[in-house]
């Protein structure tokens, strides 16, 4: 028997991560390792992990921070703070009312949410739920004609921006997935590139992998904002952004494409300064509290995605549980932006108020 959603926060939760076990007790033991898991031994996603843990936090006191605020404009639209859903596959896997619940959720506490390409849900009828303008998370469909139907389907549907995840260049479902649960918005299942008597990898995979090539033929496709999701070297980073791209997603995909990569966070410094000013830098990858989130945007991050928390909350009690998640992340970065003297997003990036170590 299914156990029951929560309809309130439970009186043990005070953190993102405290809806941990609530979640893996409503999830399927398959849905609940699909989610958690990286690749390979999950060497990335413990790095991610400890590179935060790392970086120390310098507390200001005698600060005059009264009438601080986390506020935050990009591409036009203002956030009451930097907290952006990162795109998840599949939904419906870990609530009935799978995207929607998390695109309400992200807008009723002033935020923004990135749909992915493996919604579980028409495009349609996420952004109705959501009310205002979403972010569309794009992977590559093998061709361009199907990728640009996909796109122009998002941007019909009023999605403001395109987020192009370029660092896991073919994406299936790495579960197997019940009948009522699918990526509803793609026209059919990726098929696996002939590779007979070849390299299944260089003449399967990545034969209809994208280049660059094509992400200068996207940006000419689209007037939106366009985002690179899935960057770590600086010399990538400037590429993109010398090819019209507005920002990077500094990002190791939570640790689940290529195992034994850098933490994010460790890049994070060297694209900021590669990219300064000439495109916004947004941060991925190992986020679990508002003190994470401080420590990205005092590295360089305009903004910050959190993949993983805001599920376990989806997974524990639906919208309301997405909703809980973030405000207490932005709750958590308030405080900690409080006790380290920064009134708002801009001292953080300009101050001195972490170290690496």
């Amino acid at each position: 028997m299914h156990r029951a959603y929560l309809k309130s926060p439970a009186a043990d939760i005070q953190t993102a991560i405290d809806y941990l076990p609530h979640a893996e007790e409503r999830l399927r033991k398959e849905v609940w390792q699909y989610l958690q898991s990286g690749s390979g031994q999950g060497l990335t996603s413990a790095r991610n992990r400890k590179v935060f843990e790392d970086v120390s936090l310098m507390p200001r006191p005698l600060a005059d921070v009264r009438g601080g605020n986390t506020r935050v404009e990009l591409f036009g639209q203002s956030f009451s703070h930097p907290v952006i859903l990162a795109p998840l596959a599949y939904q419906r896997l870990f609530h009935p009312d799978g995207e929607t619940a998390s695109a309400m959720a992200g807008v009723a506490q002033g935020g923004q949410m990135v749909v992915s390409s493996l919604a579980s849900q028409l495009l349609e009828t996420i952004i109705e739920a959501a009310g205002q303008p979403l972010w569309f998370q794009l992977y590559w469909q093998a061709d361009r004609e199907t990728t640009l139907r996909l796109v122009k389907k998002a941007l019909s549907a009023g999605y403001s921006a395109v987020m192009f995840t370029v660092d896991a260049p073919v994406k299936q479902a790495a579960i197997a997935l019940p009948k009522d649960v699918s990526a509803v918005n793609l026209e059919a299942p990726i098929a696996l590139a002939d590779a007979t008597g070849a390299s299944v990898v260089f003449d399967g995979w990545m034969k209809q992998a994208p280049g660059w090539d094509d992400l200068m033929w996207l940006r000419d496709q689209i007037t939106v904002p366009l985002i690179i999701k899935g960057i770590l070297h600086p010399a990538d980073a400037e590429h993109a952004v010398s090819l019209g791209c507005d920002a990077v997603v500094v990002s190791n995909h939570g640790g689940r494409v290529l195992d034994g990569v850098p933490g994010s966070l460790q890049l994070l410094p060297d694209i900021s300064r590669a990219i300064s000013g000439k495109a916004k830098v947004l941060f991925d990858s190992g986020v679990r509290n508002g003190q994470d989130v401080f420590k990205a945007l005092a590295l360089g991050a305009d903004a910050v995605m959190v993949g993983r928390p805001y599920i376990w909350g989806l997974a524990s009690g639906g919208a309301l549980g997405v909703a809980h998640v973030i405000r207490l992340m932005r709750d958590e970065l308030e405080m900690t932006m409080a006790l380290s003297g920064a009134k708002d997003l801009t001292a953080i990036r300009s101050g001195t108020y972490v170290y690496q170590a």
